[in-house]
């Protein structure tokens, strides 16, 4: 399933959709450290090292969308979060999560609701 859509408000128009929106901060991180209470959640302020930021450089996370992994309930060691995000321009492989191109984003985005799942074969 898909759980929210995540947009930084610096890097273009917020996109319209059926899913609980928010905004992206420089603050934010998701944690993938299977040690901490906090594990495969979204986290504010990150405290160290093993955590995913979400403000990055790059343009990959500009458009966020966590996926419904491991997360109901959370199992530490099953595996932290699956974003559906911006790919590179190269195209190259993500390290676990599904990457499409902007242009696709913005228009399927619109069109998904908060039933709506994302199947990864």
């Amino acid at each position: 399933p898909l759980r929210a859509l995540f947009q930084r408000p610096d890097r273009g128009p917020r996109l319209p959709s059926l899913l609980p929106a928010r905004l992206i901060r420089p603050d934010l991180a998701w944690c993938d450290d299977k040690a901490d209470r906090r594990y495969n959640r979204l986290i504010l302020p990150p405290t160290g090292e093993a955590e995913e930021r979400l403000w990055r450089q790059d343009r990959l996370y500009d458009v966020i969308v966590p996926l419904g992994w491991n997360d109901g309930p959370v199992v530490k060691g099953r595996g932290s979060a699956i974003f559906w995000h911006l790919c590179r321009p190269t195209k190259t492989p993500t390290a676990g999560c599904v990457a499409v191109e902007a242009a696709v984003l913005r228009q399927v985005l619109p069109r998904l609701g908060k039933h709506a799942v994302l199947r990864v074969w």
